[in-house]
């Protein structure tokens, strides 16, 4: 049986950002609440004319540089921050992307866990049928509110996998755990823009359902920490990720890793998220770029245990091993640069970005330009939105 998993692999976020010492100050708040507390240094920003759609086209656009696109039969598409109660965000990305017209498209849905969701299920597609080539793109922008709590752990960003047999980045591996639990850690209903959470029960629930994700998975691979060379977990916000590391440990007999030592085997990971915050479906996979693109050292075949966690709540653990020439479809240069070029907001500006409302009667509305890529959110019409390519 051939190998599958992820080809190739991008990111984009937004080229706006506020710096969290900068919102504390805002806030009246020690800085060391969020630097220190979070782990977190800035979070993404999106302008008015800028959604999981046009975050999502930049990923893709990327990612399928120089590949034949015609090729791509499956376009799946995981967000929990969905444009549309029934029309695929995916199928703008289709459009805008002029992938074929012979595609199956269709969106996931269940919190942060939904792009593992979205990979398991085009994994059973590639082995059942190792010929084709399916994309699947996460997408999210976090909003909390102005002035909550969960207000310095927002973000968004989109990560694209082209995923294929005989894979150049990472071969997944069949074996998996899994658990769910009817919660209310995180939700946010139909009628809201903003998300409900109760932190402290959702921190306790992502490390105890780690626990148990672990734990089936291990039975099922027969696999101990030590097959691990590296370990990656869903990043609400980095600090979080760092705890889940030392409670796999210590739920497994081991001793509580250090500071020191968390900082050499998750540190990596966590790059990326430090500077443009929550991700949502794609704070996962961003991590995994993060680590490639921020370890010296060859990673080819070291094996690699992923924690995925999505409230309300399923979670499941995985794992990957690291293809021999990974290093040649790295993207480091692309992702690097849009961290240069970003532009920092003051808080003042963050919070008009934020504030900024669309029509909800079918009214027309041409959105303001900013940086946003090669796409943007142009205009809303009889309720309809409308997306451009950027001249």
């Amino acid at each position: 049986m051939s190998t599958v998993g992820i080809d190739k692999a991008a990111w984009f976020s937004s080229q706006y950002y506020i710096n969290l010492t900068d919102l504390a100050q805002a806030r009246g708040i020690n800085p060391d609440k969020y630097t220190a507390g979070l782990g977190q240094q800035a979070m993404a920003v999106s302008p008015p004319d800028e959604d999981i759609v046009t975050l999502a086209a930049n990923a893709a656009q990327q990612v399928l540089q120089g590949e034949d696109a015609h090729q791509i039969d499956t376009l799946l598409f995981a967000t929990e921050s969905g444009t549309d109660q029934s029309k695929a965000a995916g199928l703008f990305v289709h459009h805008l992307l002029g992938l074929p017209k012979y595609c199956r498209v269709v969106e996931l849905k269940q919190a942060c866990y939904s792009g593992t969701a979205g990979l398991q299920m085009a994994m059973a597609m590639l082995r059942q049928n190792p010929k084709r080539n399916i994309l699947l793109i996460a997408s999210d922008i976090a909003r909390y509110g102005l002035n909550t709590s969960g207000e310095s752990s927002q973000g968004g960003g989109a990560i694209a996998l082209l995923l294929s047999a005989n894979p150049r980045l990472l071969a997944v591996e069949p074996q998996s755990g899994y658990v769910c639990e009817d919660a209310m850690d995180f939700w946010r209903p139909n009628y809201r823009d903003e998300a409900l959470v109760d932190g402290k029960y959702s921190c306790e629930l992502y490390l105890r359902l780690l626990k148990e994700a672990w734990q089936s998975y291990s039975e099922r691979s027969e696999r101990t920490l030590s097959d691990h060379e590296h370990f990656l977990y869903h990043i609400p916000f980095p600090r979080l990720a760092e705890k889940g590391h030392q409670k796999l440990f210590m739920s497994n007999g081991l001793a509580r890793p250090t500071q020191s030592e968390i900082d050499q085997v998750v540190g990596p990971s966590l790059q990326y998220a430090k500077r443009i915050g929550n991700c949502y479906t794609a704070s996962l996979y961003i991590g995994l770029l993060s680590l490639l693109e921020h370890t010296r050292d060859n990673l080819a075949g070291h094996r690699i245990g992923f924690y995925s966690y999505g409230s309300g709540a399923t979670a499941e653990y995985f794992s990957g091993v690291v293809q021999p020439h990974y290093q040649g479809v790295l993207q480091t240069a692309y992702h690097q640069q849009q961290l240069v070029r970003r532009e920092a907001l003051s808080h003042q500006e963050y919070e008009r970005f934020y504030t900024f409302t669309y029509p909800t009667d079918g009214s027309h509305l041409q959105l303001p330009k900013h940086h946003t890529g090669h796409f943007r959110l142009a205009e809303i019409r009889q309720h309809q939105r409308i997306y451009k390519a950027c001249e």
